[in-house]
Formats: C-alpha cells, sequence, structure tokens
C-alpha cells in the first residue's frame, strides 16, 4: 500500500494495517474483516469468523479486523462500498472474497482450497520456494549422476519433508546410484496416503524395474537367448526387462516394441504394460519417453 503524499493520520493508518495485517500475511493466511458498529450483519459474522479463525490457527490462519468507522482511509484503499466485506490476504494481497461464506462449512471449504494451493505450512510459516532445487535434481538425475541428486533431494525433503516431489525424486536417485536396498526402505515406509501420490508411484516403477538388474553374465546370456529365439515372446521380455535393468533403455524399447508389433494381445498386452511402465519410471517429460511414444503409437496404430 503506496503512503508517499499522506497526512499523520493515513500514515498511521497504513503503518498498522501493515504492521496488523499485511507482515502477518507474509507467512499466514488472514482473514480480513471490514466492519462497524452499527452493522448487524457484521456482528452476527463476528462469531464465525473467530470460531473458524481459532480452529485453524495451527494451519496458519489468523483473523484481522477493520472497524471502517475508524480506519476509512484503509477501507477507501479496498473501495469497500457494503460491509461485512471479508477477504482473503496473502503476501499483502487480496487473494479470494470470503464475504459470501456465511455458514461454517462454507468458510472451512474456502479456506481448505486456499490452503492447498498456498506456501503455508501448519503453525503458519510460509513453505520454502523448493521449485529451484527440484528441477536442479531432474537435471542432475537426467545427466545420470545418481549420488549428486540424491544429494539434492535429501536436502529438500529435510526442507519440506512431506513434498511427494521430494521424496520421489530422492528414491529414483537412489534407485539410478544403486542403493537399491535403500529406496525400498524409504518407499516402504511412507504413509499409505503420500505413497498414492504419482511422484511416488512414478518412484515405485523405477524401484520395482531397477531389482530386475542382472549382473554382466546374466545380461549376456538372457541377449543370447532373445537373438537365439526371437519368436520366444517370454525370453525377449525378459530380456528387455534385463536391458533396461542394466540402463539399455534402446535395446529394452526396440525389443518390446517387435513383441508389440508381433503379438499385442500376447500375455494380456505384457510388451505394452512394461513399456508403459518404463515410461512412467523415466518421465513422461523425457525426451526419449516422447520419441519412444510416437514409435508405440506408430506400431499400434500405423
Amino acid at each position: 500500500m503506496a503512503s508517499l503524499g499522506l497526512n499523520i493520520e493515513e500514515q498511521k493508518a497504513v503503518d498498522r494495517f501493515r504492521q496488523q495485517v499485511a507482515e502477518p500475511s507474509m507467512t499466514s493466511l488472514v482473514i480480513l474483516d471490514f466492519w462497524a458498529e452499527w452493522c448487524g450483519p457484521c456482528k452476527a459474522l463476528t462469531p464465525l469468523l473467530e470460531k473458524v479463525a481459532a480452529e485453524y490457527a495451527d494451519k496458519g490462519v489468523i483473523l484481522a479486523k477493520v472497524n471502517v468507522d475508524e480506519e476509512r482511509f484503509i477501507a477507501d484503499q479496498f473501495q469497500i462500498r457494503s460491509i461485512p466485506t471479508v477477504y482473503a490476504m496473502f503476501q499483502g494481497q487480496p487473494v479470494a472474497d470470503l464475504t459470501n461464506a456465511r455458514t461454517e462449512s462454507q468458510l472451512k471449504s474456502m479456506l481448505d482450497q486456499l490452503l492447498a494451493k498456498l506456501p503455508i505450512q501448519p503453525g503458519g510459516q510460509a513453505a520454502p520456494d523448493v521449485a529451484p532445487l527440484l528441477a536442479m535434481g531432474e537435471d542432475v538425475l537426467a545427466e545420470g549422476d545418481g549420488e549428486r541428486a540424491a544429494s539434492v533431494f535429501a536436502q529438500i525433503v529435510d526442507m519440506v519433508p512431506d513434498n511427494a516431489q521430494a521424496i520421489g525424486g530422492l528414491i529414483r536417485a537412489l534407485v539410478l546410484a544403486g542403493r537399491i536396498e535403500e529406496a525400498g526402505e524409504m518407499l516402504a515406509a511412507l504413509d499409505p496416503a503420500l505413497a498414492k501420490d504419482p511422484a511416488i508411484e512414478r518412484a515405485g516403477s523405477a524401484l520395482e524395474l531397477a531389482k530386475a538388474k542382472p549382473d554382466d553374465g546374466e545380461l549376456a546370456a538372457l541377449r543370447a537367448a532373445a537373438a537365439e529365439r526371437p519368436a520366444d515372446m517370454d525370453a525377449q521380455l525378459a530380456f528387455a526387462n534385463a536391458a533396461f535393468a542394466a540402463g539399455e533403455r534402446d535395446a529394452a524399447a526396440d525389443t518390446l516394441l517387435k513383441m508389440v508389433a508381433a503379438d499385442r494381445e500376447w500375455n494380456e498386452g505384457a510388451a505394452r504394460a512394461k513399456l508403459l511402465q518404463m515410461f512412467e519410471a523415466i518421465g513422461l517429460e523425457d525426451a526419449w519417453v516422447a520419441a519412444t511414444r510416437r514409435r508405440l503409437s506408430t506400431v499400434l496404430f500405423g
């Protein structure tokens, strides 16, 4: 809120608003209630706002009130034309109009929606912006450095322990680094609700595929068997599983695509299902996945 060219009283009003609303809204969701002593609906609404704000305090919600008669300058800045008017404020800006939420269930529903979208953690602390770190971790993963990626994602998990993207990234990094048992233990320890997040399910797919990683001798034997028996679907699938687990994406994809072309319905579409699992493990945004998906579409639909 601008403060240049204000008289003393207006400056005081701005300072009060900054202390009571703007600054708390940097880390909390502020319910801002514009009211007046003569306003009957305002007085009827006050108990509801106070009750819900108290119940949501540990989620980072606080209540601030502006008497429009005493703080006319502030009310004018918000262009208040009728009361009660109730806004949700975050980081100094209105993010929602709560005026029409006149029942407890309506107000809670609107707050729940806002809290799900805004970076606020229980206790009123703003969640750190970890998007740049997540992007860094994904870049390191793409470069093939599992240990370094694990270090990046582990730092993020320390900052935001329930961030599914960070947890999923850490599991995938551990898999890439060959720390399969550690990745499995981490996945098994997750809350069941969190484990259903797409980012975690993707990591689970990567872990499952990695468990099939053979030693060099096993891979050579499976490769030879697949080459000797091109019509043996079981031999082809076994080699594709092993090749992918060993990091030979192209060999795995080529084998599976040939299987789909030969008999897409074999074993209830096992070859196509395995390809989709590989796509999920790597990530649909990956360039290799995009190219391979186009190849699969060509095989399926000509």
